[in-house]
């Protein structure tokens, strides 16, 4: 079994794969609070419950891949794999990890590793070009080149910070649950601001993704677009431009980079 951790600013999503399967999953707080011993009885609660795993913390499991956009988290991960699961091999994605994706941007290294990890499911499982549109914290939409090559970007905010502000900011706004409101036009103000942010964003995805793929290929429709992300069924029905869904997309990232760097340990 192969254990991936893909550590995202607002949450932690966890995937076991057995050969190419992913056969269980787990959505989780980010919390950089958290020592490597809490993440260790985090993994051991979670992980105790699947018939396929063992009692003790390790049992099962031959291998862990990991992503992480929170540094504190990524050492503590570090120390989890070191402490609790040292005869395991692990694969932290970091500068030197094997990708198979050139990153043609200006500085390689600031390059979030969730988005490279997209790259690398998008390519082997959609090919060049593609585009990826994250809906997480941000929402990011990365590009990828008919080679193959990770080209560059866009980063907006995301839908949760979008509705948190518009509850602190407005002074007769409140927080709201994201949900599709009855109709467009809102007949109270919290369908009114549910309409603005579902339809606010699927207008936002199309349009920027009209433009990138005018700039990533000669035609357009030959670029797949693929969402992916906690909030993405949210905006899938109002999107025009989406081809393919795909949730766990970074968790078989990690699995591919996972194999392609294993056998050099």
């Amino acid at each position: 079994m192969l254990l991936t951790i893909d550590v995202g600013n607002t949450h932690t999503v966890l995937g076991l794969f057995d050969g190419e399967d992913i056969v269980e999953h787990w959505r989780i707080s980010t919390d950089a609070r958290r020592t490597a011993d809490e993440l260790a009885v985090l993994l051991q609660g979670l992980m105790g419950m699947h018939p396929l795993l063992g009692d003790e913390l390790g049992d099962g499991i031959d291998g862990i891949a990991i992503c992480a956009t929170v540094p504190s988290v990524l050492h503590e991960l570090r120390e989890v794999t070191r402490r609790y699961y040292g005869d395991v091999p692990a694969v932290l994605v970091e500068p030197g990890v094997k990708t198979g994706v050139p990153i043609l941007t200006d500085n390689p290294k600031e390059v979030g590793a969730d988005r490279i990890i997209n790259a690398v499911a998008a390519v082997e499982l959609y090919g060049g070009p593609a585009i990826v549109v994250d809906f997480g914290t941000a929402t990011t939409f990365d590009a990828v080149s008919a080679r193959g090559e990770y080209v560059g970007g866009v980063i907006a905010p995301g839908i949760e910070i979008s509705v948190e502000a518009l509850g602190v900011k407005g002074a007769q706004l409140r927080k709201i649950e994201v949900a599709r409101p009855r109709s467009v036009i809102g007949k109270n103000t919290v369908e009114a601001m549910q309409s603005g942010i579902i339809y606010g964003f699927a207008g936002q995805v199309d349009g920027v993704v009209n433009r990138m793929a005018r700039e990533l290929a000669d035609d357009a429709e030959d670029v797949t677009v693929i969402a992916t992300g906690g909030l993405a069924p949210m905006v899938l029905g109002e999107s025009s431009v989406i081809d393919e869904h795909e949730p766990w997309l970074t968790l078989i990232g990690l699995r591919l980079v996972y194999e392609r760097n294993v056998s050099r340990m």
